[in-house]
């Protein structure tokens, strides 16, 4: 862990544009929507800060497809964040947001410190950050846990109070609340930690808002005794001057919560017409957050419980609302499109269409994993190619279903084949056999799966003595209706299938690999793709490295699917647009709507918020749909990838 000087990380500005918008905010301007900050799981690349908008308080959309809109390893001591609390400020147009800096896979009494965010615009932050044992070594030199801090602002003090839990390795320790206040241009803590409250056990997730209708402050808290949420009640937020610390508040005996699950992160909110409070926490082991609504604080009625899946996984967040101009400016910015169509990181989609089921599937390596480590397929389908439903796991290669492989589940592919006994469904795909990636296949009577490993590789060595046996791709040729198989990594090969469709014929392996080129332009790289159209067989590959901004896709055509491949006068088929922020679109699959001259190409590319190498671009990659159009002479016209492209079956 990197130790700061004088305890604080340099602060890093970035420009705010929107400034002059942000200006004419102030507490008076009415506000019609809510802003939902929250991370959204235990993993380190769940451990962001995501945004979801919501025009009632109850129902939240994600915003930014579900993807983080700040990247904690840019502003993080651990590279992770957890438990977001955001606080409009006093002057109305700057807003203060504070973290756990924290990565959980590390263990629960790993965070050290905090992460302090100020913003006037909600989309750009200047950030730093607080290590504890650095900055208050004598006295909490051993402490193990600075656990979610949250703002709010002290009308006596004419200051904003950071207050969080403290835990040290002492035996006899208990996590309880203590409280600092924030310097002018809120980028440190002044003063040693203030003993603020706890409940006599584990007191933890503090949320402290003022009633105006009693001249309270509430203090909602989470208890390890209770198992459940309390709350405190206090006329001023410290203790007058002589009393004991803590001694103002007033422990109220009933539960907030209204359920008997585990739940924490108790965040509350006034609604906009003032007329009641929304109060929502998360009910973490269960998969949903509960809403509740309160007119007077005492007394709470469940709104709803909000099922966390799909692109929507909120953990521990909390919500303010806003004005039409940051509701605006937040979806300029962050709003969802159609592409990706995916939540979640996805690369190398794989598209079928099931003559079985009529619907549409997508198979992909599970992204957003250091070192490409994914080791399950998931699959999606759809009837429409825009509403994509969550079939689960279709394969898992570190489970008995595979013997040979045990990880890097990379690049599936598959095809459907109608048999005797009614269809079947053929998924390829490379795995880590050991000392060299090797390519596998297993069989389903469903899109869906489970699928059963053939228990061997089909494809084991390279033709050319170099490259990895990865980047699969199965094709039928409708003139013959025989069966090919495509792979390579620095090379292209292909080779005819037996009838299995479990084995290669040895005799028919081909090297394919397109000649010429760079990697500016069309020299092969991975990622072989074939389609037939009108008489002709159609070659696609990815160039360039997966990482790169120039990652893009080029193609030739053959007579036959052995090639030799003629590459085309224009090859590119697809590559980066920075002007809408589209990176590295590459790596396809092509899908005809059956029975029609209509095509689309799907294709991964990489998140916008994960350009930089530094973020690890290669990761972090999304699933898209474009169209694919032919000109008169059958050539594949330049694909403009779009963040809204327009859908069409007919």
């Amino acid at each position: 862990m990197r130790i700061l000087k004088k305890t604080i990380a340099s602060v890093i500005a970035l420009a705010i544009t929107g400034s002059a918008i942000a200006q004419t905010n102030t507490n008076n301007e009415e506000k019609v929507a809510y802003l939902f900050t929250y991370f959204t799981g235990n993993a380190p690349e769940e451990e962001q800060v995501c945004y979801a908008l919501s025009d009632d308080g109850y129902n939240f959309t994600p915003l930014n497809n579900g993807h983080p809109v700040i990247k904690s390893d840019s502003i993080a001591l651990t590279g992770c964040t957890r438990d977001p609390h955001i606080l409009r400020g006093k002057d109305g147009k700057t807003f203060y947001m504070v973290l756990t800096d924290m990565k959980s896979s590390l263990g629960w009494s790993s965070n050290r410190g905090m992460v302090l965010l100020k913003s006037t615009d909600l989309i750009h932050w200047q950030h730093s950050t607080v290590h504890f044992p650095t900055k208050y070594y004598k006295k909490w030199g051993n402490v193990i846990r600075v656990w979610a801090p949250e703002t709010v602002y002290d009308e006596q003090a004419g200051k904003y109070m950071v207050f969080y839990s403290l835990r040290t390795d002492d035996r006899r320790s208990f996590d309880r609340i203590y409280y600092s206040y924030a310097n002018d241009d809120f980028t440190d803590l002044e003063g040693e930690p203030i003993y603020l409250f706890d409940s006599g056990d584990a007191t933890i997730d503090g949320d402290i808002v003022f009633n105006p209708a009693d001249q309270l402050y509430h203090l909602f808290y989470k208890t390890e005794a209770g198992r459940g949420i309390f709350q405190a009640t206090a006329k001023q937020l410290t203790a007058a001057p002589g009393e004991k610390p803590g001694s103002q508040w007033t422990k109220l005996p009933d539960h907030v919560d209204q359920t008997n699950v585990a739940v924490e992160g108790v965040g509350v909110c006034q609604t906009i017409d003032g007329k009641s409070w929304i109060v929502m926490y998360d009910c973490y082991a269960n998969g949903y957050y509960q809403f509740c609504k309160s007119a007077d604080l005492k007394n709470f009625e469940v709104v709803q419980n909000t099922e966390t899946k799909g692109m929507f996984t909120p953990r521990h967040g909390t919500i303010i609302p806003i004005t039409q101009a940051e509701k605006d400016r937040l979806l300029a910015e962050y709003g969802n499109h159609t592409n990706p169509i995916l939540p979640g990181f996805h690369a190398d989609p794989e598209v079928l269409y099931s003559n079985k089921t009529k619907r549409y599937y997508i198979y992909s390596t599970t992204d957003g994993m250091p070192g490409w480590g994914g080791w399950y397929y998931t699959c999606y389908s759809s009837s429409d190619l825009k509403e994509w439903k969550d079939e689960g796991t279709v394969l898992d290669v570190r489970s008995d279903q595979v013997k040979w492989a045990k990880g890097n589940a990379w690049a599936p592919a598959i095809i459907e084949r109608k048999e005797k006994d009614g269809y079947k469904y053929y998924i390829y795909f490379s795995g880590d056999a050991g000392q060299r990636k090797e390519i596998g296949v297993a069989v389903s009577d469903s899109p869906t799966g489970p699928f059963v490993d053939s228990g061997k590789p089909v494809v084991s060595d390279s033709p050319v003595g170099h490259g990895q046996q990865i980047d699969v791709d199965v094709f039928q040729d409708p003139k013959t209706k025989k069966y090919y198989l495509y792979w390579g990594n620095g090379y292209m090969a292909g080779a005819e299938l037996n009838d299995d469709l479990t084995s290669i014929k040895q005799e028919t392996i081909k090297v394919m690999t397109p000649e010429g080129g760079s990697l500016r332009d069309y020299q092969y790289r991975e990622a072989p793709y074939v389609f037939f159209r009108k008489g002709t067989y159609y070659f696609m590959w990815s160039v360039d490295d997966t990482g790169s901004p120039n990652y893009h896709v080029a193609y030739g055509t053959a007579d036959n699917p052995l090639g030799p491949i003629k590459v085309a006068d224009d090859p590119i088929v697809l590559i980066q647009d920075p002007a809408q922020k589209i990176y590295g679109p590459a790596h396809n699959s092509v899908l005809q709507i059956p029975g029609k001259d209509i095509w689309y190409i799907v294709y991964h590319r990489i998140n916008k918020n994960y350009i930089d190498r530094q973020f690890g671009p290669g990761i972090h990659r999304e699933v898209c749909i474009d169209r694919m159009t032919f000109d008169k002479q059958g050539k594949i016209e330049r694909v403009k990838p779009t963040q809204d492209p327009v859908i069409t079956l007919k």
